[in-house]
């Protein structure tokens, strides 16, 4: 008897265990990672450009301008929010911190699934751990294969010639073992240069597919595992799970591709190449999952959107769990009033809080010195407006408030290649808040603006910011507006309710304590901060004289 087939034993019994060994091992190691970030900002690299390739396909749904996500610093406060583990949900979380919503059923949807997947520690766990199997860049690549029907890549001639490649070169090795002959040698070498040509050809066009086919069945096997440890009783993604089984015989051979892919120097992965080179099987799988994928688009996307979603309140979860405090938002369509208590900004470390209760039949006019806290807060009242709409979740006590939109004008930069000066720049982006929040506008808006009209002279950015803001608030808007000029809040009279941030004199330097009050404070820290340095007598007087003189001309 020989020794062979006990030696051959062996090595695949080695083989397989190494294999399980290493496997656990990654998976303990993936589950502390799990347990140490958890309530934590996860510090990774995030490719806006594919991340947001959900939220191009949902572009009508989108309703936060790019001029009011840079102002409110989305990007980072999209990494601040996302601790998914896969790609998807990523897609789905920055599609969601773009998009508005004003639906009471939203809200307790929403609330339903952070409930469900993220309520019992251990489950949550395991389903990060599955979800993390679609971490990988090609899971990006998802979105394309529901984005609209996929177009054939080769010809009908290319593509009959495909789908019998395999079958004759196998039929040639088989008369070359039997009948060898010339003929089937030249024909079989004949046929493996054509194939090499159209397997290099095409790598290309066929890319895409290559990367995103395999993750499909990984999506099923995620979304299958989601289904039934959650015990869910949902008969649209039941139907779509089943549809999707069906194509799981045509994607398992580039399933194992993509998992040999990972280590090329592994035999295995070298073996897998050379045999899709030979046989053309990427273009043969291709051919025969597209079909498929064109007939179960809308259950793709089912699938995908679950398992997204899934991943995205175990986000929100993890998220409430790191604030310090943090309260869901109480809604309210007929309320014309907005209250925050203890509201603070999520990526303002040891931000101090703040409350105001407001309206919009008056508006905010919030003054103070520059780092005094001006910015910080109505950004804060901007964020927290998004959240709330977004994810549900507020850093504050309370928050209560009417859906709204919001519109913003803070970070404003002059335009050299289209010949815009800062004035312009600015103006452009207050006309267009003018003309997207008039009075008829069935849900009001959040109106922030940043030392407006600051680009101008002193007189007429007054006089502009007075009419402009009268117009806001007649329309029923809720506005807040900062300024350093402290005449704007006489002209406004009760139109705007001031509120101040105020600085104190300390060591030649100013102290903030970053806590709004109500009314106008009339410090007067800024000359004495310059007499602290040594500026010349002469200078102090003069400035001290002039201040006085204004002071008294605007009653301040």
């Amino acid at each position: 008897m020989t020794i062979w087939p006990l030696v051959l034993l062996v090595i695949i019994t080695a083989f397989i265990i190494r294999y399980v060994y290493k496997r656990s091992a990654s998976t303990r190691k993936q589950l502390a990672e799990i347990k140490e970030t958890w309530s934590k900002p996860v510090e990774k690299y995030r490719n806006i450009k594919m991340v947001s390739a959900y939220l191009n396909l949902n572009a009508e749904e989108k309703n936060i301008s790019a001029e009011t996500a840079a102002d409110l610093d989305l990007e980072n406060v999209f990494a601040f929010i996302d601790r998914t583990a896969s790609k998807p949900g990523e897609q789905l979380l920055y599609q969601k911190l773009h998009t508005l919503q004003t639906s009471v059923q939203y809200f307790a949807g929403l609330e339903q699934d952070i409930h469900t997947f993220g309520h019992d520690t251990d489950k949550r766990e395991l389903a990060q751990l599955k979800l993390a199997s679609l971490n990988g860049a090609d899971s990006y690549y998802l979105t394309g294969l529901f984005s609209g029907p996929q177009q054939s890549l080769f010809s009908g001639l290319v593509q009959f010639y495909i789908r019998v490649s395999a079958i004759v070169i196998t039929a040639l090795l088989f008369l070359l073992f039997v009948l060898p002959n010339q003929v089937y040698l030249f024909l079989l070498m004949g046929m493996l240069i054509g194939n090499m040509v159209i397997h290099f050809s095409s790598k290309v066009k066929v890319l895409p597919y290559t990367r995103s086919l395999p993750q499909l069945l990984m999506l099923y096997n995620v979304g299958n595992w989601l289904y039934n440890q959650f015990n869910l009783n949902n008969e649209e993604l039941k139907g779509s799970l089943l549809k999707l089984g069906k194509l799981k015989k045509s994607l398992s051979f580039l399933k194992l591709q993509a998992a040999t892919a990972t280590d090329p120097t592994d035999l295995l992965y070298l073996l897998i190449e050379w045999l899709n080179i030979l046989l053309l099987i990427e273009p043969l799988v291709f051919l025969t999952s597209i079909n498929k994928v064109n007939k179960y688009l809308a259950h793709i996307r089912v699938v995908y959107e679950f398992v997204a979603r899934a991943d995205v309140a175990i986000s929100i979860q993890s998220v409430r769990e790191g604030l310090p405090y943090y309260c869901q938002p109480l809604f309210s369509s007929t309320t014309n009033s907005l209250m925050v208590e203890e509201i603070y900004h999520p990526l303002v470390e040891k931000c101090l809080p703040n409350s105001m209760t407001s309206n919009n039949s008056q508006g905010v006019l919030i003054t103070g010195s520059n780092m005094s806290g001006k910015t910080t807060f109505i950004r804060a009242i901007g964020i927290n407006t998004l959240l709330a709409q977004t994810i549900h979740t507020c850093c504050a006590r309370v928050y209560e408030v009417p859906p709204l939109k919001i519109f913003t004008s803070i970070q404003i930069n002059d335009d050299i290649n289209t010949h815009k000066s800062y004035f312009q720049a600015e103006a452009l982006s207050v006309l267009d808040i003018l003309n997207r929040t008039t009075s008829n506008q069935p849900v009001k808006s959040l109106i922030i603006i940043d030392e407006i009209f600051r680009g101008t002279n002193t007189i007429e950015r007054v006089a502009a910011a007075k009419a402009v803001l009268s117009y806001l608030i007649a329309n029923q808007n809720f506005v807040f507006v900062s300024t350093h000029d402290l005449e704007l809040a006489k002209l406004l009279g009760e139109e705007y309710a001031v509120y101040s941030f105020e600085e104190l004199l300390g060591d030649k330097r100013l102290v903030f304590d970053y806590k709004i009050k109500k009314g106008l404070l009339k410090n007067k820290n800024g000359i004495a901060v310059l007499q602290g340095m040594g500026y010349p007598q002469s200078v102090i007087e003069v400035a001290y004289e002039v201040s006085k003189q204004l002071r008294e001309k605007y009653e301040l």
